[in-house]
């Protein structure tokens, strides 16, 4: 593959991560892709931009997900077998444009099972950025306007979501330091401490290489 740099991100909900990410492209002078993936996939498939909104870091709406996310009602309506593919299929898709960003410049990729995806390109440093729960909680009070409780329910969703689908990919555990070159506490460290932690070691990826 290329010898553009990329530098794939995996957070926890509330973590940070995608303000980290921003920062350090910023840093870097390089793009960061994150929601505009999905845009990018659309455009190249011909497959409307909602449906991998749908899909969005959920694996395929298969009978086991929907009971490990708790929808065993929802999964029984599942009977046409497209039904079983459709996410897998958008997941296919998605790969391709992320590594077409990879083969065509140096960038920074926020989530999406990206490192897995990469993880044949030479230049690839895969992190992980996350937080205590009380932390998180603050910052998505703050972000979304909510209650505690609705924040914790919401932190707790969506990092069940992004681990299931980050296992069903990668075949990997999502969140444990051995699958990661890079794992960063931005609670303690703090937003913009872990920017320069990851600018730094960008850097010295570069030089060394």
């Amino acid at each position: 593959m290329s010898d553009h740099l990329v530098i794939c991100i995996g957070r926890q909900f509330g973590s940070g991560g995608h303000e980290i990410g921003v920062g350090l492209a910023k840093e870097l002078g390089i793009p960061c892709y994150d929601k505009e993936i999905l845009k990018k996939a659309a455009q190249e498939s011909g497959i409307v931009e909602e449906l991998f909104e749908k899909a969005d870091e959920k694996p395929t709406n298969s009978f086991l997900y929907s009971l490990s996310m708790g929808g065993a009602g929802q999964a029984m309506g599942f009977t046409n077998y497209n039904d079983y593919l459709t996410n897998d299929k958008l997941f296919l898709f998605q790969s391709q444009t992320i590594k077409k960003m990879a083969e065509k410049e140096s960038c920074v990729i926020i989530g999406r099972c990206a490192d897995y995806i990469l993880r044949g390109h030479r230049n690839m440093i895969s992190v992980f950025i996350h937080a205590p729960m009380e932390l998180r909680i603050q910052r998505i009070c703050r972000l979304r306007n909510l209650e505690e409780d609705a924040a914790r329910a919401l932190i707790k969703k969506t990092d069940k979501s992004r681990s299931n689908y980050y296992g069903f990919y990668a075949d990997s555990d999502w969140g444990a330091a051995e699958t990661y070159d890079m794992s960063l506490n931005s609670g303690k460290l703090g937003i913009e401490r872990s920017i320069e932690i990851l600018h730094g070691a960008a850097q010295y990826f570069v030089h060394t290489k």
